[in-house]
């Protein structure tokens, strides 16, 4: 074993310029396993963008290909043609950075390819899963053979699996046959590092003094957002002015429009679209409460968003946030499929200013145990178990 440094190839589903959950963890490990003196790249998946290798952040980036075969004739035929290709990159992109480590975040076809390179070159093979097996709404892994099978042998061979919680980490031991697995959390940058790149977003989300209830992510069913919508009707019976604000886009954004409309709700559900990180900050900061109200959710950096602002914090009582949050000490938990008790929750929060400061003074008070560092510091005791260390 050995603690020195590590040339790491951190393999991931998705990263820059796409935004969402593991493309900002990905993107904060590797600055911070640099600042702590290891060698690192990022390896992504090519969605057609034709990206090639970039530099972000100072940190080299290789979009690759991951053609994966189909259950169709054609499907397969096309495969043969275009897989020589991708694995050849795949080599070649072993070749040039020479890494110690292969650490796949969220398995897709990433994965594939990574685990594949592990299993044929002998470099360990590091996983961490995000929630991607429970939190998909197009059950990825439900349907695809070749996921399934790729990640059962992957977490069985890989040196050490981490998830950000023990509900993930569960499914894992449960559909996958994981055995063992450790918790690495999620982080959140302090809020200096944001910068200001719309201070138009400050002063759009403070003009209006009506209570405000946020919720940012992915558009997308397993988020939840249908069910505020829903409980929104009954939240304005008590808080007749209260109004709703969205940021994120995904493939239900003109669902959630309609439903608004249809509650006769639209002049007070503001869908914002995709919000970058400073966005999100101001949109958190301005709100009398933020609410994550999915069906499903890993860990959730939402919740740590929310500590940052300063805002009082409503959330899922299952999967990662229950192992988060302490109820009714910096956020209040609540099934987000029940709508009356859900409405409850927001409704006292709005109702009563100084409990919800309280809830989120506490909650400030924790994100001292959820940084970047410490989490680049957790994954860097994982590689030094893979017995490497670069030169």
């Amino acid at each position: 074993m050995t603690d020195g440094r590590h040339r790491v190839a951190l393999v991931t589903s998705s990263f820059h310029p796409h935004v969402g959950g593991v493309e900002e963890h990905v993107r904060q490990v590797a600055l911070a396993l640099r600042a702590q003196g290891h060698d690192v790249v990022v390896w992504t998946v090519d969605r057609g963008e034709h990206l090639g290798v970039q530099t972000v952040d100072g940190v080299l980036v290789r979009y690759l290909p991951t053609p994966l075969p189909s259950a169709t004739p054609t499907g397969v035929a096309r495969f043969a043609r275009v897989a020589p290709a991708a694995w050849h990159a795949w080599r070649e992109a072993l070749r040039a950075d020479r890494p110690q480590v292969l650490h796949v975040h969220c398995f897709g076809p990433n994965g594939v390819y990574a685990a594949a390179l592990a299993r044929t070159t002998r470099i360990p093979l590091v996983v961490t899963s995000h929630g991607e097996t429970t939190a998909d709404d197009h059950d990825a892994y439900g349907r695809s053979w070749l996921l399934r099978t790729t990640l059962t042998r992957a977490v069985r061979r890989a040196v050490c699996t981490t998830a950000p919680s023990q509900a993930v980490l569960a499914d894992l031991r449960e559909r996958f046959g994981l055995e063992g697995g450790s918790v690495v959390p999620n982080a959140v940058s302090d809020a200096a590092s944001l910068g200001s790149d719309s201070p138009m977003a400050v002063v759009e989300a403070t003009a209006d003094t009506s209570p405000v209830i946020v919720a940012v992510g992915r558009l997308e069913r397993n988020k939840g957002f249908d069910l505020l919508v829903q409980a929104l009707p009954s939240i304005r019976a008590q808080v007749p002015a209260a109004r709703l604000r969205l940021g994120g886009a995904g493939s239900q954004e003109a669902a959630l429009a309609a439903q608004a409309e249809g509650l006769g709700l639209a002049s007070v559900v503001t869908l914002l679209g995709q919000l970058t990180p400073s966005q999100v900050a101001a949109e958190l900061a301005a709100a009398d409460v933020v609410v994550v109200p999915s069906r499903q959710e890993a860990f959730g950096i939402v919740l740590l968003e929310a500590w940052r602002a300063g805002t009082a914090l409503v959330a899922p009582n299952h999967g990662g946030p229950a192992e988060v949050v302490r109820d009714g000490t910096d956020g209040l938990l609540v099934d987000p499929t029940d709508g009356p008790a859900l409405a409850t929750a927001i409704v006292r929060v709005l109702n009563d200013p100084g409990y919800a400061e309280r809830l989120a003074a506490a909650g400030r008070a924790r994100l001292a145990d959820y940084t970047w560092p410490a989490v680049a510091r957790a994954y860097a005791q994982v590689y030094a178990a893979t017995g490497t260390s670069a030169p």
